[in-house]
């Protein structure tokens, strides 16, 4: 019908399933109206992550329904995402709370090379489930300079009378701009 030859040692059908493969894969290949690149702004590096932490806790109770606690917790913080500042830290926080003024509290990450971040960390309310956010406010060798904001909510796993505490946070994400790092110091005074 197409002016090819049948089965019977034609070549018609075959080149003609060829020819229409090999279009299909070349229209596959680009999009019909190609999208520009959605990037973050320069320098911006997104991230989500993991935190799990176990530390101390000492409270003081209030009147009734409202107290006053420090904390010290540390623990692994693992960030994921295409742009992460970095993979795995060692995440230590000291704070305090109360149920009047909400969290406040101070942070280090810490990676592999003792290179370090530093934040602070602000929530309006203190317990479990309750956003907290927090603000890089430097770091030492590759974060010096560092800036960026993070928000997470914390969720105890345990917490007893003695004033152990471990738990986990729940929904980390934020961004990262890193700032220019110092040059490594050569040591010795001269």
């Amino acid at each position: 019908m197409f002016g090819l030859r049948d089965g019977s040692g034609g070549h018609g059908w075959r080149s003609l399933v060829v020819a229409i493969g090999l279009l299909a894969i070349s229209g596959c290949d680009r999009p019909a109206n190609p999208q520009p690149a959605t990037a973050a702004p320069e320098g911006i590096r997104t991230f989500t992550g993991s935190w799990s932490a176990t530390g101390t806790r000492q409270t003081l109770p209030l009147a009734p329904g409202q107290q006053a606690a420090v904390f010290k917790v540390g623990g692994s913080l693992l960030l994921s995402g295409e742009q992460r500042p970095h993979l795995g830290f060692r995440a230590e926080v000291i704070g305090f709370s109360d149920s009047l003024s909400g969290v406040q509290a101070r942070s280090v990450w810490t990676d592999e090379h003792g290179d370090r971040v530093f934040s602070e960390l602000r929530g309006a309310e203190m317990g479990p489930g309750k956003v907290v956010n927090g603000r890089f406010i430097g770091g030492t060798g590759r974060y010096a300079g560092v800036s960026g904001e993070y928000t997470f909510r914390w969720q105890y796993l345990t917490d007893n009378e003695e004033g152990e505490v471990s738990g986990r946070v729940v929904g980390l994400t934020g961004w990262a701009r890193l700032g220019s790092p110092l040059p490594p110091t050569t040591g010795g005074s001269q």
